[in-house]
């Protein structure tokens, strides 16, 4: 059989850690190969190896025949691999055009002087975006476009290269359900070019549409390579974490109609800008309570306005029966307002700190005095809540010093889970909570968000994931166009109820 990779005994050492060992992966031409496993398993690791990153402690690579003992970022893009990661690489204040042939500018001689060709620029960027799909002009500005568009300008800058390996890692995570199918279309057209494609990604039931073989990893071993087609969501997900997983994560007694006492209420809030407008709801004691909507239906909005973050036109926000008057962020800490941002790699971490400080900013905030002039170190004292949020989360790492950015997306969205609990938070609110994170650490997660509520916590949750909003919310408010459309207890919603509420 012609491979297009083929990768045998792959091992890959950190500090005489094994992140890899022995590890087998291959790829056809013209299939979509997905790579499966728990946040940490590896996956990311075995495609930096094979794009040129890291370099494997042991084993070789083939790639179209040859072979290989280590691959460098040259080799690999002379070689036709080209990878999309999760946090797109475009630069927003260039071009399109200047995007995709950023680092290796075209020139021609004018009168004996080298120059940019900028015609042979235009007229390959716009056959390139005919090529995925995308309909706007080469000489548009990055940063106007949707994420969506993003990750098509990121696809054409592959295929700039002429790429014959595309890893696509979480290429959905950021995208609707019609972004989704026009990346999915452009996947099948790729696929019809004999482009082999690896694809990284934690959402089962795409992963049966779009994918042709999978490959599973655990704990940096290799567990099985299986035909998607004759395989079950079931079994993957026991293959992947070696367990079934809970469905639903609502409490006992799931109605909550006897629990009158109010934890948090929101009144009349309505943004300076209108992008929410006459926005109420009360949070119950012992309950979750979800938003739905789409994409820019105003659910992160009303979220941003609560913590201060933008400016509220009219509204009254009470917190365990105190009035709260939150001009920004800092004042939302220091009222115990916590807030798991859909962001966490731009606005969720410090990514120039250990996984102790990560922890413990927030408490030492709580602490501060004088807007946080004083008050901030207090080394022993963080260590302390860093330890105690290690082993209650169950954190994976080799210590509380170690960066936060070594670790996975399931780990470092456990770190700010725990960076809240240590300063003793009363409201939760979790805006895409699970985004980029495998099912075992989703299911972590959610376990988390249902001790918080049962412990007399508010949770609030945001999700673009209907099915997760379902297995986790005693009750879901639906936005539409910056206003709620209604609220659904857990007994009457479903996904078409809900969809119908967020479109009619």
């Amino acid at each position: 059989m012609d491979y297009m990779v083929k990768m045998e005994k792959i091992t890959k050492e950190f500090s005489g850690i094994p992140a890899l060992q022995d590890v087998d992966f291959n790829l056809l031409p013209g299939e979509v190969h997905v790579l499966l496993g728990e946040n940490g398993a590896g996956k990311s690791t075995l495609m930096k190896i094979l794009c040129g990153i890291y370099e494997p402690t042991e084993g070789s690579i083939i790639i179209q025949g040859n072979k290989f003992s280590k691959v460098t970022p040259k080799v690999a893009a002379s070689n036709g691999i080209g990878i999309i990661y999760q946090e797109l690489s475009v630069i927003d204040d260039l071009s399109i055009a200047e995007n995709i042939f950023v680092g290796k500018i075209p020139t021609k001689k004018t009168f004996g002087i080298s120059t940019v060709d900028y015609e042979y620029m235009k007229t390959t960027t716009t056959n390139l975006l005919e090529r995925v799909g995308l309909n706007r002009r080469p000489d548009e500005i990055v940063g106007e476009l949707s994420i969506s568009e993003k990750q098509q300008v990121e696809i054409a800058k592959a295929l700039a290269a002429d790429t014959k390996v595309l890893v696509m890692d979480e290429p959905t995570s950021s995208l609707t359900d019609g972004e989704i199918e026009k990346l999915f279309e452009i996947i099948r057209q790729l696929k019809s070019e004999g482009v082999g494609i690896v694809y990284i990604s934690h959402k089962l039931k795409e992963i049966k549409i779009i994918g042709d073989r999978i490959t599973i990893l655990k704990d940096g071993t290799f567990v099985a390579t299986k035909d998607l087609a004759t395989t079950e969501i079931d079994e993957l997900i026991t293959l992947m974490v070696g367990r079934e997983l809970q469905s639903r994560y609502l409490t006992k007694n799931q109605s909550h109609s006897g629990k009158n006492e109010v934890v948090f209420e929101v009144k009349n809030l309505t943004r300076k800008d209108e992008k929410v407008k006459d926005i109420s709801f009360q949070l119950k004691k012992g309950e979750i309570l979800g938003f739905a909507g789409l994409i820019g239906s105003g659910r992160t909005e009303l979220m941003n306005a609560i913590v201060g973050s933008d400016p509220m036109k009219t509204g009254e926000i009470t917190l365990n029966g105190k009035s709260l008057n939150l001009k920004n962020p800092y004042d939302a800490v220091k009222n115990k307002i916590a807030y798991i941002t859909e962001n966490r790699r731009e606005t969720g971490f410090f990514p120039n700190f250990g996984i102790w400080k990560n922890i413990s900013i927030s408490n030492l905030i709580n602490d501060s005095k004088f807007g946080g002039l004083s008050g901030l170190v207090k080394k022993t004292q963080e260590m302390e809540w860093a330890e105690q949020q290690k082993k209650n989360l169950s954190i994976k790492c080799s210590s509380v010093h170690q960066n936060i950015t070594e670790l996975s997306g399931g780990n470092q969205q456990k770190v700010i889970i725990g960076r809240w609990l240590a300063a003793g938070s009363s409201l939760f609110i979790f805006d895409e909570p699970t985004r980029g994170i495998d099912v075992g650490a989703k299911s972590d997660i959610y376990k988390i968000m249902r001790d918080l509520a049962d412990n007399g916590k508010g949770v609030l949750v945001v999700s673009s994931e209907l099915p997760e909003l379902l297995a986790i919310c005693d009750r879901i408010a639906v936005f539409q166009e910056g206003k709620l459309n209604g609220i659904l207890t857990s007994d009457e919603a479903t996904e078409e109820k809900i969809m119908a509420k967020a479109t009619s």
